[in-house]
């Protein structure tokens, strides 16, 4: 594997840029001094978005793109080669996401989600590809905590997710098969606080959300950042993303039941749903970065900082470790049925189990936080 570019000296290209996760990663990678082109399919974001970097001293070339069509993906990595002459890093991070019971969803708009979610990250990966084979590169996809854990009324979000894990995956064994010099990653991040409950079709009776805690976008453009620079497989982006997956992996059935015990009040507001623009078919007109949480205040993700420090990142496995085998412990007798009452009201076993994953949650934020710390005296988050 070939070593990858500092950030100053390469071209990245970014789809879904106009907003949230990709609006964040474009103004942050410019700010590093690399070129960036931006793509999505509303010209007015993207023009808007190029002439903000260039006005601050970036790099910036938009090309409007709908990434469910090859041609047009193809086209894009046409234009920044003539633009730039090369590309070091491809960023795969349209998409779009529904919300309503599975058997709610009309099937040609479940098609629309894969054709952007899932395909839409095929076409830049079959594009990308060759040209990062001839000189290396970083090929980035971004996935979801719902690539691993599936959640009530995000079903068919949670399987595009899921596909674009399998995918990735199979690819990356496939390169190393052969010893090409391209980098292959997966970016995992929980719940994040850009405009995706605004862009969202809603088939549910009441607004859509999501269970916190809520991150920043800046923290997931942080660890694309970082695999465009350093060999990653895997990156979760929050702490509690992670120990999630890890209760779910290890508790199934638990994780089942919990989710269906709290899902309509955890996924749904008590708000009445409203007729509402969205851009599963076409651009949205929330092209801001941050979004509606709810009224969830959205944190910083220690976890993800340390993460990408190499310095602390033994000390970090030990304590997630130490985290998941505490909440397995912790909630055995949900399991086993050896706590509690004997006949428990319906919910009161995912009350225990919310609330023990809660305080679980909050000591390994504060490892994290202690951890981070440690790691800026040593020099700082890069």
């Amino acid at each position: 594997m070939r070593k990858l570019r500092p950030l100053n000296k390469q071209v990245i290209v970014i789809t879904g840029a106009s907003s949230g996760i990709g609006r964040a990663t474009a103004l942050a990678a410019a700010t590093k001094g690399a070129r960036v082109v931006l793509a999505a399919r509303g010209a007015d974001a993207l023009d808007e978005l190029a002439r903000k970097i260039q006005v601050n001293g970036g790099i910036a070339h938009a090309v409007i793109a709908d990434v469910s069509d090859h041609e047009a993906v193809a086209n894009l990595a046409a234009e920044a080669l003539s633009q730039f002459g090369t590309i070091d890093t491809w960023v795969n991070n349209a998409g779009v996401s529904i919300s309503g019971r599975l058997e709610d969803i009309p099937v040609e708009d479940a098609r629309r989600l894969f054709d952007v979610n899932f395909w839409g990250m095929v076409h830049g990966s079959m594009v990308a590809l060759p040209i990062l084979k001839a000189k290396g590169g970083a090929l980035i996809n971004m996935g979801s905590i719902t690539s691993d854990v599936a959640g009530p009324f995000m079903g068919m979000y949670s399987a595009s997710k899921q596909a674009i894990k399998g995918f990735t995956d199979a690819l990356r064994i496939e390169l190393e098969m052969e010893d090409a010099p391209v980098s292959v990653t997966l970016i995992k991040p929980g719940p994040v606080a850009t405009p995706i409950l605004e862009h969202q079709r809603n088939y549910l009776d009441r607004k859509a959300t999501m269970p916190p805690p809520f991150y920043m976008p800046e923290d997931v453009a942080a660890a694309i950042l970082h695999a465009a620079q350093h060999p990653s497989r895997d990156l979760f982006v929050g702490g509690a993303t992670q120990l999630g997956t890890m209760a779910a992996h290890a508790m199934p059935h638990v994780s089942d039941k919990v989710f269906a015990a709290v899902g309509p009040k955890t996924f749904r507001t008590r708000k009445a749903a409203g007729v509402e623009a969205d851009n599963l078919y076409a651009p949205s007109r929330h092209n801001a970065v941050h979004g509606d949480t709810r009224g969830h205040v959205p944190r910083r993700s220690f976890y993800t900082r340390a993460r990408t420090s190499p310095g602390i990142t033994s000390l970090l496995a030990v304590g997630a470790v130490t985290a998941g085998l505490l909440l397995k412990a912790a909630l055995s007798p949900i399991k086993t049925g050896r706590a509690g009452p004997a006949s428990p009201p319906p919910d009161s076993n995912a009350t225990d189990a919310n609330a023990t994953t809660d305080s679980v949650l909050e000591k390994m934020e504060d490892a994290q936080e202690t951890a981070a710390k440690l790691r800026e005296q040593e020099g700082g988050y890069q």
